[in-house]
């Protein structure tokens, strides 16, 4: 299978290609999707709750299932960080908009991204997504906290 190009402005660094990675989930583009991903054969996905998909093949057939009900309307919100040479590590709560018989409604997940800096430049070699709670959206940290 032939692998697509990145765009030019999405092989600059690990946020592009995060970016790619959101822009392509709501664009509901399989092709844009794939191109964030490494050439490796280890490359990993959990979407929440579940199976684990090992390699290009699995991820892309488990995306273009979900991409058969239209394009995802996630957002990346509250990034951290952990970043080295030549990976770098998301911890994100993604903000997902989904159809309700009441209207649009927000869902969250917790997801962490891993990118690796390879010889095509950055790129996604693992996104592992929880479910997550609107609670979420207050972090807890060992950071004390002022309350005034």
């Amino acid at each position: 299978m032939r692998k697509p190009k990145v765009p030019p402005a999405s092989s600059g660094n690990a946020d592009d290609i995060e970016a790619a990675f959101y822009e392509a989930l709501q664009s509901g583009d399989i092709d844009k999707l794939m191109a964030c991903w490494a050439d490796e054969d280890d490359i990993v996905c959990v979407h929440p709750g579940g199976p684990r998909w090992l390699g290009a093949g699995a991820i892309r057939a488990a995306f273009e299932a979900m991409f058969a009900n239209g394009s995802i309307r996630a957002h990346a919100e509250k990034v951290r960080k952990v970043e080295s040479m030549g990976a770098s590590l998301h911890s994100v709560l993604e903000r997902i908009e989904v159809m309700t018989e009441e209207g649009p409604r927000h869902a969250y997940v917790i997801a962490s991204n891993v990118y690796h800096k390879t010889a095509q430049g950055w790129r996604l070699v693992a996104h592992h997504a929880s479910p997550g709670t609107p609670r979420e959206m207050q972090e807890i940290s060992d950071s004390p906290q002022v309350l005034h």
